[in-house]
C-alpha cells in the first residue's frame, strides 16, 4: 500500500472542512461529495512500516496506548499446525513480552480459539496467513496489536473472528482482512476498551461487529473504541452494532449493507465523522434500538451525532432530532487524529488499502545505545 499523508486535525484549532461552516460544528450529512481540498491527501500512519517495531505506541484514537511486544523478543512462527512446536498457539501462550512475526505462509486451522497473552504482537507483514476454524481470543490482557493477518471461514457457536472479552484494554487491530465467521468478525464486549480498529476490510458476514455484550452487562459503559479508515464491503448489518459504550467512527466507507449500517443500542454514544454511507437497497444508516438497561426502569436507544458525513445512493441518516448532544467528544480523551473530508479519493482508497497488504517485513532496529 502507498504510504500516503493524512491531515490530522486537532480539534482545539479553528479549522473546517470543505463545505462546513465556522458558526456550525456539526454539518449536516452531505449528499454528493463536498470539495475537494486538495492540499488534503490520504491516508493514516505512513511511518509504521518503518522497522519492526514502529507500530507500536502508533495507533489513533482510543487504543493508542496499544505497544504490544515492544519490549519482548521476536518469535518465529515457523508452522502452520494447530498446535505443537513452531505454531501461532504456542507462542500466543508464552507470558513474556513479545513480537511474534511468520516465517510461512497458508492457512492455520484452528481447532479452538487461540488465546492471545497480554503484551504480544502477532504480526503478519511478510508473509500471507490466513486463520481459519476459530479465531483469536483477547481475553483479560492488555497492550496487544495485531497486524496484516486474514480472517475467513469461522465454524461453530461463538465463533469470532477476533474476541475481544472480558476486562481487556489496550488493543490495536490493523490491516486484517475479516469474513465469513459464524458468530462476530470482531466482538468487543464485557468492559473491554481502550481499543482501535484501523485499515480492516470486513467481507460476506451478518453480524459484523458487536460492542457491547447485552443489556445485563451495565459495566459496558465502560467501553470506548476508535474505527477508522475501515472498508465495510457489502456486509449486512453491525458496523458496528453498539450497547452502552462510546464508539469514534471516522473516515469509513460502509456500503451495500442489507437491514442498516450502524446500530445504536442502550446508552451508546456514536460520534460519526466524515464517513462514507453508501446505500443499496436498504437506506438506514443510523439505526436506533430500544432496550432497556439492567439497572434501568425505562428502556431508550443509543444517541449519534453526525459530522461530515456522504450520503450515497438515497442513504437516509434517519437521526433523531437532539441526540448529539448527549454524545461525548472525542477532544475529551485525545487532541488529534488523521481525518478528512469524505471524497471520491478516500473511499477509491479505502476499496484498495484495507486488510491484508502483500509488504515486506520490516527489519527490527536495535535501540541506539548513548
Amino acid at each position: 500500500m502507498g504510504n500516503l499523508h493524512g491531515l490530522h486535525r486537532s480539534h482545539h484549532g479553528g479549522s473546517n472542512f470543505p463545505g462546513e461552516s465556522p458558526n456550525s460544528p456539526f454539518p449536516p450529512p452531505y449528499t454528493s461529495a463536498p470539495p475537494f481540498d486538495h492540499h488534503m491527501t490520504v491516508g493514516p500512519y505512513c511511518h509504521v512500516d518503518s522497522s519492526l517495531r514502529s507500530l507500536a505506541g502508533k495507533a489513533e484514537g482510543f487504543g493508542r496506548a496499544a505497544v504490544g511486544g515492544l519490549n519482548g523478543p521476536i518469535c518465529h512462527v515457523t508452522s502452520l499446525a494447530d498446535e505443537g512446536p513452531g505454531s501461532l498457539r504456542e507462542a500466543c501462550k508464552r507470558p513474556e513480552p513479545l513480537w511474534i512475526v511468520f516465517d510461512v505462509s497458508g492457512t492455520i486451522n484452528l481447532s479452538s480459539f487461540v488465546s492471545v497473552s497480554s503484551h504480544t504482537t502477532v504480526d503478519g507483514r511478510g508473509q500471507k496467513v490466513k486463520i481459519t476454524g476459530k479465531g483469536l481470543r483477547l481475553k483479560e490482557c492488555e497492550n496487544v496489536i495485531i497486524c496484516n493477518l486474514e480472517f475467513e471461514g469461522g465454524v461453530g457457536p461463538d465463533a469470532d473472528a477476533i474476541q475481544i472479552k472480558p476486562k481487556s484494554h489496550n488493543i490495536w487491530i490493523d490491516r486484517c482482512s475479516l469474513k465469513n465467521y459464524y458468530d462476530g468478525l470482531i466482538d468487543i464486549t464485557r468492559e473491554s476498551t481502550d481499543i482501535t480498529v484501523s485499515r480492516c476490510h470486513f467481507m460476506n458476514h451478518n453480524k459484523t461487529m458487536l460492542i457491547g455484550a447485552d443489556t445485563s452487562h451495565v459495566t459496558d459503559r465502560c467501553i470506548r473504541v476508535t474505527i477508522h479508515h475501515c472498508f465495510f464491503d457489502g456486509t449486512r448489518q453491525r458496523h458496528p452494532r453498539v450497547r452502552f459504550a462510546k464508539v469514534h467512527l471516522f473516515n469509513n466507507y460502509t456500503r451495500h449493507w442489507a437491514i442498516y449500517a450502524v446500530g445504536a443500542g442502550v446508552e451508546s454514544q456514536i460520534y460519526s465523522q466524515c464517513n462514507i454511507y453508501e446505500a443499496s437497497e436498504k437506506k438506514t444508516v443510523f439505526k436506533y434500538i430500544t432496550e432497556k438497561a439492567a439497572d434501568k426502569e425505562k428502556p431508550g436507544a443509543g444517541f449519534v451525532r453526525s459530522e461530515g458525513d456522504l450520503l450515497l445512493n438515497g442513504a437516509k441518516s434517519c437521526l433523531s432530532q437532539g441526540g448529539e448532544r448527549y454524545v461525548f467528544s472525542p477532544t475529551q480523551h485525545y487532541s488529534e487524529w488523521t481525518v478528512e473530508s469524505p471524497t471520491e479519493i478516500l473511499k477509491n482508497y479505502l476499496k484498495h488499502s484495507t486488510g491484508w497488504q502483500n509488504i515486506p517485513l520490516p527489519l527490527d532496529q536495535p535501540p541506539t545505545t548513548g
